[in-house]
């Protein structure tokens, strides 16, 4: 799903239209779906999102096997940056790393089910924020690199948590924390972190002199049970949509990760 955040720091979705249709390159609003009864339905159909061809199968959510193997956001470095091979010269696509990798990245802090570490490229950390269902982020600082930002993410996170539990965002359970209070002590630990790891000998950042962001999402009522839904097992889906949040679609009979079905061929019909 499309995100962006919108007046009163709420977060708005839209559903990208782009399957042999005349809608094909728009998108549905979705926070305007609120309370109506919604159906998906999987055709069964699956295009790898990269190739198009058909298969049966997709890989790191939407590929065909053999784009995951050679294409470079399916390496293992995306997931894990500290593995950066760039340098070793065999990243599978420099352009990719030029375009993608080796421009400045943010690392950050969030509020999703507790605390937590994490990092972006510079220009979509409120994206990357969305997506996570953060009610809170606060930026920390900018490095030149992905490569550096990972490293320095792998260290942090051995204090703190990298990973948030869905189920808990789900649910909107978290620990009230500021944010803001935890940045000048981090930074610090930064600072230490530079000047021990020989890896980050170059690794220069700018300190970025910025405020908590506060998210809202457009929920009704968050689900005091989490149930998820499985479009593999169950084709259709049908429930009263109560809320968006991360890429979660909230219904009164469950929740589904829309991300994790991309390349999946779905009609969706609004009651």
């Amino acid at each position: 799903m499309k995100t962006k955040l919108g007046e009163a720091g709420i977060a708005e979705y839209a559903m990208p239209l782009n399957i042999d249709t005349e809608s094909a390159g728009s998108s549905l609003a979705l926070n305007e779906f609120l309370e109506k009864k919604l159906t998906l339905n999987f055709t069964g159909q699956i295009n790898c999102v990269s190739c198009n061809r058909s298969i049966k199968k997709s890989f790191n959510q939407g590929y065909c096997y053999p784009c995951f193997q050679k294409l470079a956001e399916c390496d293992m470095c995306i997931v894990k940056p500290e593995l950066c091979h760039f340098d070793e010269g065999t990243c599978r696509d420099n352009n990719f790393a030029m375009n993608y990798c080796n421009i400045p990245h943010s690392i950050y802090i969030s509020l999703t089910s507790s605390v937590k570490i994490g990092i972006t490229r510079g220009n979509n950390e409120i994206h990357r924020w969305i997506d996570q269902g953060a009610v809170k982020a606060q930026r920390l600082l900018l490095v030149k690199r992905r490569k550096f930002a990972g490293l320095i993410e792998v260290e942090l996170a051995k204090s703190m948590k990298d990973k948030t539990d869905w189920r808990k965002m789900l649910k909107n359970e978290y620990e009230e924390t500021s944010l803001a209070n935890l940045k000048p002590k981090l930074l610090d630990n930064i600072r230490d972190l530079l000047k021990n790891n020989l890896e980050l000998d170059d690794a220069e950042f700018i300190d970025l002199d910025t405020s908590e962001l506060e998210i809202k999402y457009p929920v009704i009522e968050f689900p005091k049970k989490v149930n998820s839904f499985n479009l593999d097992k169950n084709p259709k889906l049908e429930g009263t949509l109560l809320g968006i949040k991360g890429q979660y679609l909230i219904f009164d009979t469950g929740v589904i990760n829309i991300r994790k079905y991309a390349g999946y061929r779905v009609s969706l019909e609004i009651n």
